[in-house]
């Protein structure tokens, strides 16, 4: 217990809300099982299941899709029926979905269907997550403790691909299958015994009005959701233009780029709650003003040169704003949404990740086909410098800060 405390105290620090400790405890343990096999999933699809490209793709667009509506309908629950509930439905099905691909065996439309499904059940708790954080933390709180559950997701995401590739020794994507069970099981067992009924901050009641209507009229949240989707492109950008890029264009091989990969969540891990501090002074608006630009700009300095240092630079560049981006960007949500309205705001929020990830591979790699790395690379600098601006606006008067963060 001694060595567990102390290991706590080494990656949160020693003043992190005692509330908020379940939500990070599933936190870390769904997103170890969900990196153990995500990363494989699409080698899996191609290899075993021998799927077309083109349908992988389809797939994928259809994930997206699915992941941005089912996190609006579970953040609208989730207002309903209580956070708990919506959270514990996302990570069971999750759960479940390891058991599917055994069944699936190598049925093309099966595998690919489950395969498309995951991200749906995993947003379908995922706004009711966010918004827990705000009811269990007070308003001041909210940057501090959104940073804290994000250490606990990038800490998950450097210990499970290494636990996937072991798990695929051999070639055996049963194993990986089974493994990955176990993971997302233990971290169902963990929110079913851990995570609340309710929070300190939380609503009184149910809402009393729909959801739908108050976020369509609501000028500030529409403007910052549109700053999100650019600046969630520029984020999905590392994900899936940069690897293409850094290892055909610039011919780094794919073993190197896997040792920059780790840069990210390592630095995320490290240093995000310390970030964070640093910032505690600055507004939200201001933050936001610099941090999206900070994400696209750096991707110019690959126009000039595409060595290893290079890259590594972009990746700490971007991590840096990446890190100021993330934990404010859900701090001034929580503040423009109405407190009984809270999920649904943080689902309708989350979806522009969904349209993030169905814009970018495939505006990116035609504009790469078309015109080549450097107007890529160019546009991606623009969409972040156009979401910065646009976030600044938004988010200007909210989120301002209160206090000193933990």
């Amino acid at each position: 217990m001694k060595l567990l405390t102390r290991l706590f105290r080494l990656v949160w620090g020693g003043d992190v809300d005692r509330a908020l400790r379940p939500v990070l405890a599933v936190s870390l343990a769904g997103s170890i099982a969900g990196s153990a096999a995500y990363p494989f999933l699409g080698i899996w699809a191609i290899k075993e299941l021998e799927a077309s490209q083109g349908r992988l793709a389809f797939a994928y667009l259809i994930s997206a899709v699915l992941a941005g509506v089912v996190g609006y309908v579970g953040g609208h629950w989730s207002d309903r029926l209580g956070r708990r509930p919506l959270i514990l439905a996302g990570w069971g099905f999750q759960a479940l979905v390891p058991l599917g691909l055994i069944a699936a065996g190598d049925h093309v439309f099966a595998g690919l269907a489950l395969l498309a499904l995951l991200p749906a059940f995993g947003s379908l708790g995922n706004a009711a997550d966010q918004a827990m954080v705000a009811d269990l933390v007070a308003p001041e709180r909210h940057e501090a403790a959104y940073a804290s559950v994000r250490v606990a997701s990038n800490l998950g995401v450097t210990i499970g691909p290494p636990i996937g590739g072991l798990l695929l020794v051999g070639g055996n994507w049963t194993n990986l299958w089974l493994g990955t069970f176990v993971l997302a099981a233990a971290g169902f067992a963990i929110a079913v015994r851990f995570i609340p009924r309710g929070g300190a901050y939380a609503p009184e009641g149910p809402p009393q009005r729909g959801s739908f209507a108050v976020i369509i009229r609501d000028s500030p949240f529409l403007l910052f959701m549109l700053s999100s989707v650019f600046a969630t492109m520029t984020y999905i950008a590392t994900e899936t233009l940069l690897p293409i890029s850094v290892t055909t264009t610039h011919h780094l091989s794919p073993a190197a780029w896997g040792a920059l990969m780790i840069l990210n969540p390592l630095l995320v891990t490290l240093l995000q709650l310390r970030v964070i501090r640093w910032t505690a002074s600055v507004p939200a608006a201001v933050k936001l003003g610099v941090a999206m630009p900070l994400m696209g700009v750096p991707f110019l300095l690959l126009n000039v040169n595409g060595s290893v240092a290079t890259i590594a630079l972009v990746i700490v560049l971007f991590v840096f704003g990446e890190m100021l981006w993330v934990p404010t960007s859900q701090a001034v949500v929580a503040a423009l949404a109405p407190t009984d309205l809270r999920g649904a705001y943080m689902g309708a929020f989350g979806g522009t990740w969904s349209v993030g990830w169905a814009l970018t591979p495939f505006l990116g790699l035609q504009v790469r086909q078309a015109y080549g790395d450097e107007v890529m690379w160019t546009a991606v600098a623009v969409v972040g410098v156009v979401a910065g601006i646009l976030g600044l606006a938004a988010a200007r008067g909210h989120g301002e800060p209160v206090g000193s963060p933990a």
